[in-house]
């Protein structure tokens, strides 16, 4: 196996024509110089050089090698010097997914801190809803997925880096008009005969499942991904609701009212990424920002 630094020592016997001028020219021995130019010989497999007397010659395949090596140890350095960049944070890039009431709420205060502090490192964003964007991480399409998960799944994560950052309370919405729209709480009970308006899938399937702990199926007449749309539906007098605290913060809930519901009901909300990839620097940076605008 030809090695670069036997490539640089070829480079300076060439430049300089003799072994005493590289072994200067590159701050070593002569005998040192020596014994790389034989260990290159052997992995090329024929002779590279040809001494006579005080001079030193290049083979043909040592003027073909020392053409290549130009090349091939600038490309190299190039390489070397990206590599340390990206390794001190003053280049590199995230790609980062997040749900949407994440992509809201936590993304922009944890991006706008990278960005003041680490000038270089470039962030993508799309949004994508656990688990899609689960599998998104796993696929090598992101570096990073903003996820969330009510209760412990057993082994659903195993596989991953898993950075918890904060307990998002589902909130309770009405129109303004509703019967318990001035309740300090409300139990999930007292709304068993309302029309409902769902969330996402995961979020629908948890609303489903505490409803029925409480001993009824809610009946739901709509289902939208669009948090302003579900406020905006309540708003109406269309229906009622469970949100995620975190959808509420940059929504005015126009026409609806908040409400404490019991028993309270929490989603998990983690930042993920793969065990390789969290050894990367932007990436374990980014991370921390998260960690830093969730408890912010």
């Amino acid at each position: 196996m030809i090695e670069a630094r036997h490539l640089r020592v070829l480079r300076a016997v060439a430049t300089t024509g003799s072994f005493s001028a590289a072994a200067r020219q590159l701050g070593c021995t002569q005998p040192a110089v020596s014994q790389q130019m034989k260990a290159l010989e052997g992995s090329a497999g024929t002779p590279l050089l040809i001494r006579t007397g005080r001079e030193t010659r290049l083979t043909q395949a040592g003027e073909a090698l020392v053409r290549h090596a130009s090349g091939i140890l600038a490309g190299l350095t190039a390489a070397e010097e990206e590599v340390a960049a990206i390794a001190g944070l003053r280049a590199g890039r995230v790609r980062l997914v997040s749900f949407p009431s994440g992509s809201s709420s936590l993304v922009p205060g944890a991006l706008a801190a990278l960005r003041a502090e680490h000038p270089g490192t470039r962030v993508s964003l799309v949004e994508a809803e656990p688990p899609r964007s689960v599998e998104m991480l796993r696929d090598g399409d992101c570096d990073i997925a903003l996820a969330f998960r009510y209760g412990v799944t057993g082994g659903e994560w195993d596989d991953l880096v898993v950075r918890p950052l904060l307990r998002d309370r589902l909130i309770g919405l009405v129109p303004e008009g509703h019967r318990l729209a001035g309740s300090d709480a409300v139990g999930i009970g007292e709304l068993a005969d309302e029309s409902w308006i769902a969330g996402c899938p995961r979020c629908r399937l948890q609303l489903v499942e505490v409803c029925e702990a409480a001993g009824f199926t809610p009946r739901i007449d709509f289902a939208t991904d669009d948090y302003p749309a579900v406020i905006g539906l309540v708003g109406a007098g269309l229906g009622v609701a469970v949100l995620p605290e975190l959808a509420l913060e940059s929504v005015r809930p126009k026409g609806a009212r908040t409400v404490t519901v019991e028993p309270a009901v929490e989603r998990e909300i983690v930042a993920l990424t793969l065990p390789d990839l969290a050894r990367v620097p932007t990436v374990a940076a980014t991370l921390d920002q998260l960690s830093l605008a969730a408890a912010r």
